[in-house]
């Protein structure tokens, strides 16, 4: 399939020109400090001495009986570099013909100095992304964690399905309800479940950045430092109420999230593989609490607002402590390996680019809202989405599809996964506070100047 020649068949409708303009531009672009044919600047005034001398020596290593090749390289015809440059350059992506790689671990987590996995990296197949047996086989290990959560959490569908993705994904999970909802009991008992190390931070007003990530002590008797690492190195971490913590604790965690290491004494200790921060807070007590800064906000991947039980559900919560379920142990029903070959997996799932268009589309429009929702609504926008809401949507779409069992990326995985994207990426100002605009409806006005693909 030809995906460059209707790429421009469905776009946003609003946003035309992030997908449109400068096309012919960039067609015949050429790439900084090059002159005609490709060639460097200066490549014309060689001097005929080190002609000679080149040509000398590629005639002595040619055979007596062929004549030397010529050295001038050959360079593709403009249209052939217009049609492949287009695609990388209009969308950052590689073009559509062409398979992710399994280097894309290294280029989400950001870390360049961290060792490669130990484990070899599947082979990409040349057909599908994703074949029928691997989806089997994932669909087999989320059915098993999910009954293992279902055990101990009483309905939250959403909620389960978000830990999941971030499971899948390894991003970040913010959770947002008043008290009693189980968001700590969701995040704990999701971190149980797989065979790995977990710990659990309670936050508060004097938690310093070395309870968290760690410190040098003095020993005496060997007249030296050492170092002893924070909680933060494991493969889950609960941050509960963390918007109690001090500003300067929650910046220790940016480099933590972020690059996936620490740094202690001059020195940079790699996180373990895999690494899932899940951070609770309690919107409604205004003392004792310090408010996530944007920058810190921005670093995790989705954020979910859970709501109240329904009548049956409560009613379930207390049949199940009357039979001692929440006293019980829980046991581990799926081991690292997994989480990592899951992992591999959801980075494989097909996304095609008229999805990547819409979810591009969907976050260009929140920094631009003046241009397609009515003013009115619009002015309550001080920020919109960075391109982190892109790279959002790209992951948790791919970990939702692998959830349904599907090896491909459906527009409707989008759309479910714009309000978890961007109410913690779009920034109200006062006037929506003081007049009780909720982020999830200026959302949804926003999502609904997109067209859908």
């Amino acid at each position: 399939m030809d995906q460059p020649s209707h790429a421009s068949e469905s776009h946003p409708v609003g946003p035309d020109e992030v997908f449109t303009s400068g096309h012919a531009d960039r067609r015949t672009e050429r790439p900084q400090g090059e002159g005609p044919q490709g060639q460097r600047p200066g490549a014309e005034q060689r001097t005929a001495a080190q002609h000679a001398v080149e040509q000398r020596a590629v005639e002595q290593r040619a055979p007596d009986n062929h004549p030397a090749a010529p050295q001038t390289a050959q360079a593709p015809p403009a249209e052939l570099r217009a049609e492949a440059a287009v695609p990388a350059q209009q969308w950052g992506q590689p073009a559509p013909t062409q398979q992710p790689t399994e280097t894309a671990p290294t280029q989400q987590w950001g870390s360049s100095n961290r060792p490669a996995p130990h484990r070899q990296p599947p082979q990409q197949p040349a057909g599908p992304t994703l074949r029928r047996d691997e989806v089997d086989w994932a669909q087999e290990v989320l059915a098993t964690v999910s009954e293992a959560f279902g055990g101990k959490v009483v309905g939250q569908g959403r909620l389960q399905e978000t830990l999941l993705i971030g499971l899948l994904t390894g991003g970040h999970i913010l959770l947002e309800s008043v008290p009693g909802l189980a968001k700590t009991t969701a995040a704990s008992t999701l971190a149980h479940a797989v065979t790995g190390s977990f710990k659990r931070i309670q936050c508060t007003p004097d938690l310093l950045p070395s309870d968290i990530v760690g410190t040098q002590i003095y020993d005496v008797s060997k007249a030296t430092f050492e170092t002893q690492l924070g909680p933060v190195h494991a493969n889950f971490v609960l941050l509960d109420e963390i918007n109690r913590s001090s500003a300067k604790t929650q910046s220790a965690m940016l480099e933590a999230m972020q690059e996936r290491q620490t740094s202690i004494g001059g020195h940079i200790y790699p996180l373990p593989e895999p690494f899932l921060v899940l951070a609770t807070q309690n919107p409604i007590e205004q003392e004792g609490t310090y408010i996530l800064p944007e920058a810190q906000l921005d670093r995790f991947m989705l954020k979910d607002v859970l709501d109240y039980p329904t009548l049956e559900e409560e009613a379930e919560v207390l049949y199940r402590i009357d039979a001692g379920v929440f006293l019980s142990d829980q046991e581990s029903v799926v081991s690292l390996e997994d989480v990592r070959r899951l992992q591999g997996l959801a980075r494989r799932v097909y996304v095609d680019p008229a999805i990547i268009r819409y979810a591009v589309g969907l976050v260009y429009v929140t920094r631009h809202a003046e241009r397609y929702i009515d003013p009115a609504l619009a002015r309550f926008i001080e920020f919109g989405a960075s391109p982190r809401g892109s790279i959002a949507f790209a992951q948790a779409a791919r970990a939702r599809a692998l959830l349904a069992g599907r090896d491909h990326v459906v527009p409707d995985d989008i759309k479910a996964l714009a309000h978890r994207v961007l109410r913690h990426r779009v920034v109200l100002g006062f006037e929506a506070v003081a007049e009780d605009v909720k982020v999830e409806s200026v959302i949804d006005a926003l999502v609904s100047t997109v067209r859908t693909p």
